[in-house]
């Protein structure tokens, strides 16, 4: 499809508002106003007139507005797009739960204004009028940032988190966009890989510890952490013991991710080491769908992972279940929430299918836009408070099916708090290992983001050159340090 842009330069907001109507489709754009016979969508602006046209399988559709006097870019970018999305709302008979919101983080809009002096209950009312929202979104939007803002108010100044990243997966699932890599492709760089983090991890300790910061939340993410062997996290969970003080620390997360991974020897190294709270990952209980998507173990695994947990101590545990599986089904995905509330985790997260680029399953847009995902998520925005969770953080990503969303609930008491700070991005978090991004948030709210190598072989063999950036983050938070 064409999309014409034709008297401004509202190139990336006009695109996402397309794409919440047609997810799957490929664009070109053009900015001459030529005549066209395959199907397209002009936007236009002149002088205080935007237009919105669209030929959609031979039914052309028109449709016009003002602007107000004066109106600057951003106000006449949001009055484009407004025309836009209700043009086509009109033309596909398609209405998204979040509106016109392309934005990923839109607990943090209802957040930020109650911090400015608005009113939680003023501020949802806005979001729903600006970007059209659905009252069922908004209801979700606003218990969430209800449970978060005492969370939030607890923040102190001088505090930061730590991101650790383990790239490595037993095999790499057919939804996955992460930089992770199977052991049997990347098995070979993990003792280097180690070394090169414990590196980094001592780098980052002595920098806490000069600047007399205090490390808030630590999580170790991936790919799965516990691909690789109990002695290996081992000796990643002594790095962190060794070059940081823990005591201030209120989270300690260990994504033990896939259940196939899951050992006594590695759960007892994780909670030897102090962690908290661990997530068992498995996405579905049906087997029939985990075979779909790649997966090498079966419901009953994921069951009897949980189940070995439990019975070591661990009284903080996650897991996480995707909506829009292929093979999938509403009732199998009822069936699969229903057996894991009855496990009794702390937290269920709760994603939404999304078609990345660089995932296995993108190539099959098409047929996996049809799946019923809205019917599964309907479905757990309704069971999870039921049984005791509530939702404490949200966020969006593009190319999601049905523009859904992904939820984290909990039981009270039970919230991530790093979960919520990545999203809320008013804490530093620092990021170790490949791929890692290090986030530095400012007392003014200015965010600065450096990133690590993206691949294991780039993080180990350029890895003094990457130590080179922490020079930077030292003049960054050196100068803010102590509320500066």
């Amino acid at each position: 499809m064409i999309i014409f842009l034709i008297g401004h330069d509202f190139k990336y907001e006009t695109e996402a508002t397309v794409k919440l109507f047609f997810p799957a489709m490929r664009f070109t754009f053009c900015t001459e106003d030529v005549p066209c016979e395959e199907d397209f969508i002009r936007t236009s602006l002149a002088g205080e007139t935007i237009l919105a046209e669209s030929s959609l399988s031979g039914v052309f559709r028109r449709s016009e507005a003002q602007l107000p006097r004066h109106a600057d870019k951003r106000t006449a970018e949001h009055a484009l797009c407004t025309l836009l999305y209700e043009h086509l709302t009109e033309a596909t008979g398609i209405t998204p739960p979040w509106g016109m919101m392309t934005g990923i983080r839109p607990v943090r809009m209802l957040t930020a204004a109650v911090e400015q002096g608005s009113t939680l209950e003023d501020a949802v009312q806005a979001m729903g009028q600006t970007y059209r929202v659905s009252e069922q979104k908004l209801a979700l939007a606003k218990e969430t940032a209800r449970v978060q803002l005492p969370l939030l108010g607890r923040l102190g100044p001088d505090v930061v988190s730590l991101y650790i990243s383990i790239p490595f997966c037993p095999s790499r699932c057919s939804y996955c966009s992460f930089v992770s890599h199977s052991i049997a492709e990347a098995g070979k760089l993990i003792p280097a890989y180690v070394d090169c983090l414990c590196r980094e991890l001592a780098i980052w300790g002595e920098l806490i510890r000069r600047l007399e910061l205090k490390l808030d939340t630590v999580y170790i993410g991936g790919g799965t952490p516990t691909a690789i062997s109990a002695e290996q996290l081992g000796q990643i969970m002594d790095a962190v013991r060794a070059n940081m003080h823990m005591e201030p620390v209120r989270e300690y997360t260990v994504e033990a991710g896939r259940p196939d991974t899951i050992t006594p020897e590695k759960l007892e190294v994780i909670r030897s080491h102090g962690a908290t709270r661990i997530s068992i990952n498995p996405q579905t209980l049906n087997d029939e769908v985990l075979r779909a998507i790649g997966r090498k173990h079966t419901a009953q695994q994921a069951v009897d992972a949980f189940r070995l947990a439990r019975s070591l101590g661990f009284a903080n545990i996650n897991m996480d279940l995707i909506a829009g599986l292929p093979e999938d089904t509403p009732d199998s995905f009822r069936d699969t929430l229903d057996r894991v509330i009855a496990l009794d985790p702390e937290s269920i997260t709760v994603h939404t299918l999304t078609l990345k680029r660089s995932a296995a399953l993108y190539a099959q847009g098409g047929s996996q836009i049809a799946n019923p995902a809205s019917a599964m998520v309907d479905y757990s925005v309704r069971r999870l408070p039921e049984a005791g969770y509530r939702p404490y953080y949200l966020y969006r990503q593009k190319n999601t099916l049905e523009n859904l969303e992904n939820v984290g609930y909990a039981k009270p008491g039970f919230e991530s708090l790093y979960n919520i700070l990545i999203m809320d991005e008013t804490q530093t978090i620092l990021g170790a290992g490949c791929a890692a991004s290090t986030k530095l948030v400012t007392p003014d709210g200015q965010i600065t983001r450096i990133h690590n190598h993206k691949f294991p072989y780039e993080y180990i063999g350029r890895f003094d050159s990457l130590m080179e950036k922490k020079q930077q983050i030292d003049q960054i938070l050196g100068g803010n340090s102590h509320g500066a």
